[in-house]
């Protein structure tokens, strides 16, 4: 029988450090995005692309900060109840809706597999970025959401509860 408290503990810094960097380089490119369309030579192609873009924004640091948090605090063994499994699956949920969201509203936005080379889309190779660590970042939460249910139905089937902290 593997050891899943030990995997935890190696795994659950190395996961949350995975989504703060993905984060970061997404917060990254859709902030200078932003930049580029409002103050720089191109313009939003229409009021959607400033919406999803800012959105995309918020997201990407949203996630850069809770996952910081999550992995500071777990590190450092304290946190009580924000180092439960609950508040740790309440978080992932959230945050895989919003990047659901983002990503499949950024690929909306491009029409799906979008083609630079025939596009006179301004900053168009940084769009199609976003696009992509979009969906990369949606996976990771994914793998990590998964995995926390699991953590949770463990918990509960050997007497404990949502509430005891992940790794225990």
């Amino acid at each position: 029988m593997p050891d899943v408290d030990a995997a935890v503990r190696r795994g659950h810094p190395i996961l949350f450090g995975l989504l703060a960097v993905i984060g970061i380089i997404e917060g990254a490119i859709t902030s200078w995005l932003v930049r580029q369309y409002q103050h720089g030579n191109g313009r939003y192609p229409d009021h959607s692309f400033r919406d999803r873009l800012r959105f995309a924004v918020f997201t990407s640091w949203w996630t850069v900060i809770f996952s910081i948090l999550f992995m500071v605090l777990y590190l450092m063994g304290i946190g009580g109840i924000f180092t439960s499994i609950a508040s740790h699956t309440i978080w992932l949920f959230i945050t895989w809706v919003f990047w659901l969201a983002v990503a499949a509203s950024i690929t909306s936005m491009l029409g799906g597999g979008y083609v630079c080379s025939h596009s006179d889309l301004v900053y168009c190779n940084q769009n199609v970025a976003a696009e992509a660590f979009a969906w990369i970042e949606w996976i990771i939460i994914t793998i990590i959401f998964l995995m926390t249910i699991l953590l949770g139905y463990r918990a509960m089937r050997g007497g404990g509860s949502a509430t005891d902290r992940i790794g225990a």
